[in-house]
């Protein structure tokens, strides 16, 4: 058995369909942060108060959640290409209005219609690269967390050069990048295949009625009131033109990408979900008491709110994986109710914080943000059984999306401790397990062959490597091949969410409980870059494992396995 390494494949390494939608990608995701540098512009050249400005937030979210209840159904009808075209299309068109416009009100109801097309473009988004990645599944997911991180460290730094020019260039650029992301859409991405069953346009809010999907959207609301006060509200008091403001945001932006992508998943699997959350809506809550009381102050401010950008990356990663893990329906169905929720609350408190500022001193605004980060402790907290038993797979009947197994064939032998062999939908999967059923075979086990189908969990979105049909031919192909090889042979499918290493653990806990001999596995195909970001599998199994891990290279002739080694290995897995 060779342990040498195999060829990591590149997560840039992509067909010109994903680098297409990654690309609008980038331009979609600036507009979380795009207007921020031109707010105070904004008020002073269209002789607007703050309240007033703050609508173009409260506009674009509130549209954005209400149509996040309708675009599954629209996908499901029309496609998935055509509704990322129809979401290109309108954000062209609207942001290009908004720009001409010379009114406030003008700008708050064009950035309206921008909301639609943000909602079927990022709802669609993900979905569009992983069936467009022939480049390999998990470097498109790294292309995509890399096209959020961008967008978000981008957006405000490209606000702040072109609003330095005028409060109009921001709009009239978005329009310009998005209308040459809509022509590379048109030309490079495939038509794909409907679903075979349409979304049912009510079917989010019934996903409601579900305890843990409505007490993780109610936490995300409390976040998200007081996440887009302090977006829509912190560069007054900066007292910086478009330009400073834009290189303040952009920090900030390097941090939310940085610990959203490399951070957060290494804490969850550190501390865990629940109690990172705990500690993470603590700090963003006493940053949030920190910019109330140094309102006056615009280096407490300006240091304050680059510093949130930490707890910020933490939470956008860690609450939208909880939400999966505990939605007991499909995860794009969860994804719209859990947006849609989110969302409301983004939008209102903008306006809030308006009326609030309006009617006392800009401090009271922020003051009620960190009530909210505080507040949604508990709600979390009232929801904590439900998220710990996702992650342990220990829940009492009510179904989580928790890493799981299904078996698939005929049950193993009892009695047997089986030699396991883990797999993904990759063409080095036949290799790989052929060379676990020949020590199988050498040892006189069992074999089980475990397909792991994963999915990935990126800012509010979910998206399977695979259908369960598909997975499930997957492993109905081993076993058929291997039927006649003299061992006896059964199927499991590990359905994960989010990153790889928890997978990885979930299986070796499986492997205990199964008293498995020994896990076979094949070194991953996704590189150093990939499983630094989302966890390796291979890394998680083997430190968590009770048995022997036995490291496949399929890119290498099998070699035969000697007395001598046989004898070791049965010393020291039996």
């Amino acid at each position: 058995m060779s342990a040498s390494h195999a060829k990591a494949a590149s997560p840039f390494r992509q067909p010109k369909a994903v680098w297409a939608v990654a690309f609008a990608c980038v331009i979609s995701f600036m507009g979380i942060g795009l207007v921020d540098p031109i707010l105070p512009a904004l008020a002073e050249n269209l002789h607007a108060t703050p309240s007033q400005v703050s609508l173009l937030f409260s506009s674009y979210l509130i549209v954005t959640a209400v149509a996040m209840l309708i675009v599954g159904w629209v996908s499901s009808h029309i496609g998935a290409k055509r509704t990322l075209v129809a979401g290109l299309a309108v954000i062209v068109v609207f942001a290009a209005l908004a720009g001409a416009t010379d009114s406030i009100d003008g700008i708050v109801g064009f950035r309206a219609g921008w909301g639609l097309g943000n909602a079927l473009f990022i709802a669609t988004s993900l979905a569009v690269i992983v069936a467009s990645a022939s480049g390999g599944f998990g470097g498109a997911i790294i292309l995509y967390e890399t096209a959020l991180g961008l967008g978000i460290a981008v957006g405000p730094l490209l606000g702040g050069e072109l609003g330095a020019i005028s409060w109009r260039g921001p709009f009239f650029g978005v329009a310009v990048l998005m209308a040459v992301a809509l022509v590379a859409t048109l030309a490079f991405v495939p038509a794909l295949p409907r679903p075979e069953r349409p979304t049912s346009p009510a079917a989010p809010l019934r996903a409601l009625r579900h305890r843990g999907l409505l007490t993780m959207g109610i936490m995300a609301l409390l976040y998200n009131w007081g996440f887009f006060t302090m977006l829509g509200y912190a560069p007054y008091p900066m007292e910086l033109d478009a330009h400073r403001l834009g290189l303040v945001f952009t920090g900030w932006g390097l941090l939310v990408a940085a610990f959203s992508v490399f951070f957060a998943p290494r804490l969850q699997a550190r501390f865990g979900t629940a109690p990172v959350l705990y500690a993470n809506l603590l700090g963003l809550g006493i940053v949030m008491a920190v910019i109330a009381a140094g309102v006056d102050t615009p280096a407490v401010v300006i240091v304050a709110v680059i510093v949130s950008g930490v707890f910020i990356g933490i939470n956008n990663t860690l609450t939208t994986q909880a939400v999966m893990m505990v939605s007991p329906v499909e995860r794009p169905v969860a994804s719209s109710a859990y947006g849609f929720v989110r969302f409301i609350g983004g939008g209102l408190a903008p306006y809030a914080a308006g009326k609030l500022a309006d009617a006392t001193d800009l401090s009271v605004p922020f003051y009620l943000g960190a009530a909210t980060f505080l507040l949604a402790i508990p709600v979390l907290a009232s929801g904590h059984r439900l998220v710990r038993e996702a992650e342990e797979k220990a829940g009492d009947g009510e179904p989580v999306a928790a890493p799981a197994f299904t078996p698939v064939g005929t049950p193993p032998p009892a009695g047997r401790p089986p030699v396991v062999v883990a797999v993904g939908g990759h063409e080095r999967a036949t290799a790989i397990v052929d060379t676990a059923a020949r020590l199988a075979r050498d040892t006189g086990s069992p074999l089980e062959v475990v397909h792991v189908r994963q999915t990935a969990v990126v800012e509010g979105q979910a998206a399977g490597t695979e259908t369960d049909e598909q997975a499930r031919a997957a492993v109905t192909a081993h076993l058929d091949r291997l039927a006649g090889h003299g061992i006896a042979v059964s199927g499991q499918i590990l359905t994960g969410v989010g990153d790889h290493a928890a997978a990885g653990r979930a299986l070796a806990r499986h492997a205990a409980d199964i008293h498995a001999r020994t896990v076979a596995v094949g070194r991953s195909p996704r590189g150093p870059l990939t499983q630094f970001a989302d966890g390796s599998f291979t890394s998680a199994l083997t430190h968590a494992a009770t048995c022997t891990v036995v490291l496949v290279d399929p890119d290498a002739e099998p070699r035969p396995l000697t007395a001598d080694t046989l004898a070791d290995l049965r010393t020291a897995t039996s």
